[in-house]
């Protein structure tokens, strides 16, 4: 591959992972990444609180999610400083109308390698004791969870993409892409650029990247979710558990002595810097407040973020079947930084042509290819 140029559009964890599984896949090519802010990670990636947790997501993302757990919870001691993970139980809690919903998610856990659990209204009391005891019917627990340091895991990807020879251009947003022989000439703000191929990893503008570049949309939808922080409870929430609504009508994580709130809202949303909606704000403290007795008056800080979906909610990944220069790296949803690993490895197998490595076990990818929604697809 020696002389192939790749072009990744887009710095988020998408855009970074895919580089760096580039150069580890294909050193003989020459890979740069652009990003159209003058910082990477400025709108999703970071501003996301992410955590491992398999049993909410689609059967292809489970592919990547498998692919990315050891990853994560070893990762090369050359691309981090420390650990990426810090064990976290995750807990969801419903209300009697609501069993339809838990016997589903207890359905699909068990079938995950650390199987969900059902808990008695006392077991949950002391995963999350603000909860007001009355009101729950049921609890399911997932118990091999863990927050991500979403910040380190992105610099491991940066680190190594750049020990790989790798270039990173901020300040470059593609404003058109041209065919130019059998590659592409890409007319960014920092100036022309000439690529064999082009990986669109641009998260919520994905789709505005392909039409840019002549190719047909595959119709990615960005929702805006609103997370805001409040005074934690005056007491030790150390072990608490980070706890959900089943219906994810609302979330709360304890985070030091904070907690991190959200209305788990998805409200639909144009590609934009999305800003904290204070209705959102509002509805979550006052579910919140009616199911725990944490009793929330002030927020001390808010924001939002866009998490972008496929039609059907599995990832793209990628060439596009009628343009094969053009590799698609998007519809990361909820779940685009614990799936990182896997989908950057296989964005590297499939970009110039080649087949699912032995990292996949020879699962079956297809839900996950652009293809799909194509009509020939």
């Amino acid at each position: 591959m020696t002389g192939v140029r790749i072009a990744v559009v887009g710095g988020g964890i998408a855009g970074v992972s895919a580089a760096y599984h580039l150069v580890e896949a294909h050193p003989d090519a020459e890979v740069f990444l652009l990003e159209a802010e003058p910082v990477l990670a400025h709108h999703t990636t970071g501003r996301s609180a992410a955590i491992l947790l398999e049993n909410l997501t689609t059967k292809p993302n489970l592919i990547l999610t498998r692919a990315s757990v050891d990853f994560l919870r070893d990762t090369p001691t050359d691309l981090v400083d420390g650990p990426l993970l810090s064990p976290r139980t995750v807990m969801h809690i419903s209300s009697e109308v609501q069993s339809d919903q838990m016997d589903e998610l207890l359905a699909e856990g068990s079938l995950l390698p650390s199987p969900s659990v059902e808990l008695t209204v006392d077991e949950a009391m002391d995963y999350f004791p603000p909860l007001r005891r009355e009101l729950v019917d049921r609890a399911v627990l997932e118990p091999d969870c863990a927050d991500i340091d979403v910040g380190a895991l992105h610099q491991a990807y940066v680190r190594g993409f750049r020990r790989g020879g790798g270039r990173i251009t901020t300040s470059a947003r593609v404003d058109a892409a041209r065919p130019d022989g059998n590659g592409w000439r890409l007319e960014t703000t920092d100036g022309d650029v000439c690529a064999d191929i082009v990986v669109n990893a641009a998260g919520a503008w994905g789709d505005v990247v392909a039409a840019r570049a002549g190719v047909e949309p595959i119709g990615l939808q960005p929702y805006q979710r609103t997370a805001f922080m409040v005074s934690g409870p005056r007491c030790d929430a150390t072990g608490w558990s980070f706890t959900a609504d089943v219906g994810q009508n609302w979330y709360v994580k304890p985070d030091g002595e904070q907690m991190l709130c959200s209305l788990g809202d998805e409200t639909p949303s144009k590609p934009c810097d999305a800003k904290p909606a204070e209705l959102d704000v509002a509805l979550a403290i006052e579910r919140i407040n009616e199911a725990t007795t944490l009793g929330m008056r002030s927020v001390n800080s808010a924001w939002a973020g866009l998490r972008t979906f496929t039609p059907d909610r599995s990832l793209a990944i990628g060439p596009d079947s009628d343009q094969p220069a053009f590799v698609w790296c998007v519809g990361q949803g909820g779940c685009g930084i614990y799936t990182s690993r896997g989908a950057g490895v296989l964005l590297a197998d499939l970009a110039l042509g080649g087949e699912p490595s032995a990292t996949f076990g020879g699962a079956d990818v297809s839900g996950l290819l652009p293809g799909r929604f194509r009509s020939s697809g």
